[in-house]
């Protein structure tokens, strides 16, 4: 398994033009800091009044930048889990085997999504099996497990292992944006006058500016995530189940408030907002006593994924349709769990 966590990491950092998006964050975090401590903290530790203001204000920023950038190193750098290799001893064989070449001898692999046909699902491109709340990534070209969404910011999808890491990135990215936000404004307002220098009050402004634009879209991101902790859904599922237009309060792996917040930020809640301890197990099996399967979640989520092969068809026939010349070529995007079939949850 740390083999093919290796392999995976060798290849997805073979391609250093996807870096550009971790650059751009990594400038604005530095900017940020850059502004914050030399046209703030450091002026306001300067004059005898504020000295003690400016003292805390400065401790607890470099704190939560710290801990930013721990938690963003960890997310980039942090694999987020993929289905084992075969030849893991004491695991289960993932590999697929067509239904012709199977024997009578498989290994149950004991899944509970499957597609309508009943079959186990499988990724044609690994050419191995998928637990429950798996997903191929077409980016990172592999299976992530309980695959949230991938994001070009950190240059890796969030997944299983990467999860927490990734939560708390949010939540410290949006303490300290708001920090910056309601303590530099007075500094701002200070130096509109013409007797700034010019760098100071531009930096003040452009600061301030980028502060307020970063922590609003960080802090309504973060508000989103709280949300689909607390009902036990990746950003995967809550698609899904949009399309559907189905009740959020149903979930299969839903464990309750306490039960999920750990799924999440690990067993240990002293350790909670700290990027270590991260959630225990496998990423394999998702469904415990914790954790009943609910009748109605899977009809949800199958007739979810139907309406989204239903998308890609119409879409395809209609791009068949104009073409005049017949080629039979298909659209190249497709989605995965298109082709892959519709899925379904077997009662626990």
């Amino acid at each position: 398994m740390m083999k093919d966590l290796s392999d995976a990491g060798k290849s997805r950092f073979g391609e250093p033009a996807k870096f550009l998006p971790v650059g751009f964050i990594v400038v604005n975090i530095a900017m940020l800091w850059c502004v914050f401590t030399m046209y703030h903290c450091i002026p306001l530790m300067q004059e005898p009044d504020t000295a003690q203001q400016g003292m805390w204000q400065a401790i607890v920023f470099n704190v939560l930048a710290f801990m930013l950038a721990v938690c963003y190193v960890r997310c980039v750098l942090t694999h987020p889990g993929m289905i084992p290799d075969k030849a893991e001893p004491g695991q289960l064989d993932w590999e697929y085997v067509p239904l012709d070449a199977r024997s009578d001898d498989s290994p149950n692999l004991d899944l509970q999504e499957t597609k309508r046909s009943g079959d186990r699902r499988h990724c044609k491109w690994c050419a191995k099996y998928k637990p429950d709340r798996c997903h191929h990534c077409r980016v990172c070209r592999t299976c992530v497990l309980r695959m949230d969404h991938h994001c070009p910011w950190i240059y890796n999808c969030v997944g299983f292992r990467n999860h927490k890491f990734f939560f708390l990135l949010l939540f410290y990215s949006a303490l300290a944006c708001n920090l910056i936000i309601w303590n530099m404004y007075g500094s701002l307002k200070a130096a509109i006058s013409p007797e700034t220098p010019f760098l100071q009050m531009f930096s003040l402004l452009f600061g301030e500016t980028l502060a307020i634009f970063l922590g609003f879209m960080v802090t309504v991101f973060f508000g989103f995530h709280i949300w689909l902790m607390l009902r036990a859904m990746t950003t995967i599922e809550f698609c899904e189940k949009s399309m559907k237009r189905s009740a959020y309060d149903q979930n299969a792996y839903d464990r309750g408030c306490y039960g999920n917040i750990r799924s999440v930020l690990g067993e240990q809640p002293l350790l909670w907002l700290l990027p270590c301890s991260p959630p225990s197990g496998d990423g394999l099996v998702f469904l415990t006593e914790e954790a009943p399967l609910l009748q109605g979640t899977s009809k949800d989520m199958e007739d979810g994924r139907g309406i989204r092969k239903k998308v890609h068809e119409n879409s395809s026939q209609k791009h068949k349709t104009k073409k005049s010349s017949g080629t039979g070529e298909t659209p190249a995007s497709e989605s995965e769990d298109s082709e892959s079939g519709k899925t379904t949850t077997q009662a626990a």
